[in-house]
């Protein structure tokens, strides 16, 4: 069993990236904690509850960041022409739920469950990095305790979605990003290198709604229409499933192929929140990059029809609500 803390910003891929992580057979998912990005953390935090109680989810929801880690950086609006003004594609989420959140702030939880599971817990973080480096700043010590970290974001050898330099994850928040991606924790990156062949088309959609036959199935199609409709134009009919990859790679890693070497953040300027890598065995001149810096994987290749059929298998394999 793979122990996961969901790190996430509910956002219509991430809800896919929950229903698979909470349907996978292999996955103990021990919480489930909120950022703000796709929308501001009021409405991702009631999302995450929101979909908590709609999908029986019984792992903790626990509210996270609301700014940056470096407090009053300038940030920009939620991006509700992609996920819609609810966060969850227009679909109506009611303004309260009867579910309420874990009592700890989201950096709190992670450092108590991961000393609680120590070299056990996987983080798989799909939002901006803030609730991760407020966690090493609280606990230094847990890089030696987490198995793991998996991040849905950056961009290495293509450009990134907000800016020609910068994906949407990592640009929210560089200096989270950056004080991350060097900590001496082991950390896999899963970028737009990837994400963006991975393209799950509207009819692919509907099978898994009909396959699954299950209210939590027809949700997921339900809330996905908006976000697709952003899509035309860029894909087929369809959306990318950014967030499910870094999933998938928790449990099928041999799906992917990756590359090592250390890992910053620009923080700042015309390029700020691009993640540029040192390839390990690369040589440079003299520079910042030198000194114990570690070496960090990212995925360069991916076997994307392979991801999009466990996705399916995964989500139809749980016949009753």
């Amino acid at each position: 069993m793979h122990k996961v803390i969901f790190d996430t910003d509910p956002g219509v891929d991430d809800a896919m990236a929950l229903l698979f992580l909470h349907h996978h057979p292999e996955i103990d998912l021990l919480g489930i904690t909120t950022v703000f990005g796709n929308a501001e953390i009021e409405i991702t935090t009631r999302n995450a509850l929101y979909l908590k109680r709609e999908w029986k989810i019984d792992s903790p929801v626990s509210r996270g960041a609301g700014e940056t880690f470096i407090p009053h950086r300038v940030s920009h609006e939620p991006p509700k022409f992609i996920h819609g003004d609810d966060g969850l594609g227009n679909i109506g989420v009611p303004e309260v739920t009867d579910v309420h959140p874990d009592p700890r702030p989201a950096h709190r939880f992670i450092v108590e469950t991961v000393r609680a599971n120590p070299g056990e817990v996987t983080i798989v973080a799909v939002g901006r990095m803030t609730n991760l480096a407020n966690a090493l700043k609280e606990d230094p010590e847990i890089v030696d305790l987490v198995k793991e970290i998996v991040i849905m974001g950056g961009a290495f050898d293509v450009n990134g979605n907000v800016t020609p330099a910068a994906e949407a994850n990592i640009h929210g928040d560089p200096e989270a990003a950056d004080v991350v991606m060097t900590a001496k924790w082991p950390v896999v990156v899963v970028g737009l290198d990837v994400t963006m062949q991975t393209v799950m088309t509207r009819s692919q959609l509907a099978d898994i709604r009909d396959a699954a036959g299950t209210s939590r199935a027809r949700l997921l199609f339900d809330l996905s229409q908006f976000y697709i409709d952003f899509y035309e134009g860029l894909v087929d009919d369809g959306m990318v499933v950014h967030d499910s990859c870094a999933c998938v790679y928790v449990v099928a890693p041999e799906l992917f192929k990756t590359r090592s070497g250390v890992i910053r953040v620009v923080c700042g300027g015309i390029a700020d929140g691009q993640t540029i890598q040192k390839p390990d065995g690369r040589g440079f001149g003299p520079s910042d990059w030198d000194g114990d810096l570690p070496s960090q994987k990212i995925c360069t290749e991916i076997d994307a029809p392979a991801v999009l059929k466990l996705i399916h298998d995964v989500i139809v394999a749980v016949r009753e609500d």
